[in-house]
């Protein structure tokens, strides 16, 4: 068995890996064709797949509908995403996702989507969000949603390394 092989992710472990982490690397084609990588904050929903399949995980995250990313986007509707972790070599893991992305402008959704990653966010690593986000910061979210937009990515291809399974030995 290869290397790339022996530590490629499980679709589980996968979709462990993106629900603990919050930052993902979005790059995307910048107007002189150079690459355009942002870091964005994101929350998981699920898809549903249709018969008895379980869901799926998609990303999503919201950004100022003006920003260079979703101009980007708007011109050529495909980016790469990076999860990565690890204090060590030995415990490098992460997932490249290549996607189509689409933009929602629709205010109402927006709105929802930035109270989903504000209140993801609005916690240490490890502890429980609230249940809802305080009066006050859902305020700051129904402001803010007017200039932003949701962008949805649609999984085409992934790789995965997990490091650890290599038990240190390279």
């Amino acid at each position: 068995m290869s290397r790339r092989e022996q530590i490629k992710m499980s679709g589980a472990e996968v979709a462990a890996f993106l629900a603990d982490e919050r930052i993902v690397t979005c790059a995307t084609v910048g107007p002189q064709g150079w690459p355009h990588l942002m870091p964005l904050w994101y929350v998981l929903r699920e898809v549903p797949t249709g018969g008895s399949a379980p869901p799926t995980l998609r990303i999503w995250a919201w950004t100022y509908g003006a920003s260079q990313k979703v101009r980007n986007l708007e011109r050529d509707p495909r980016a790469t995403l990076l999860l990565e972790a690890a204090e060590e070599y030995q415990e490098l893991r992460g997932v490249m996702l290549e996607c189509d992305v689409v933009i929602h402008r629709e205010l109402e959704l927006v709105a929802v989507l930035g109270g989903e990653i504000l209140l993801a966010n609005s916690v240490p690593r490890g502890e429980q969000p609230p249940a809802t986000l305080p009066a006050e910061m859902r305020d700051v979210v129904s402001a803010q949603a007017a200039k932003r937009v949701g962008l949805e990515f649609i999984e085409r291809r992934r790789a995965s390394w997990d490091h650890r399974k290599l038990g240190g030995l390279y």
